[in-house]
């Protein structure tokens, strides 16, 4: 069954993020990689666009932040909602 996830770009309000990601997957371990490969890239776009330098404890608050933005849904069934 197929997987579709919804990334939603940090706008400040995120329910209202009009033009989302949104990508299909056939395959559990292809739909993690881009998971994990886009979370990479925003979250390093992130701390090269920061003022101060970031320490590692900000990453990972930094990445925990945007793993909050995804939505993964199976089907009719919501596997991981945005915000969990």
């Amino acid at each position: 069954m197929d997987y579709k996830v919804t990334y939603y770009h940090n706008t400040g309000l995120i329910w209202i993020d009009p033009d989302p990601t949104i990508k299909y997957f056939e395959f559990y371990e292809d739909m993690e990689d881009w998971i994990n490969e886009e979370v990479e890239r925003r979250v390093n776009e992130t701390i090269k666009n920061s003022f101060d330098s970031v320490s590692e404890d900000e990453r990972q608050g930094i990445e925990q932040q945007e793993r909050c933005h995804i939505k993964i849904e199976q089907g009719d069934l919501i596997i991981k909602d945005k915000f969990i």
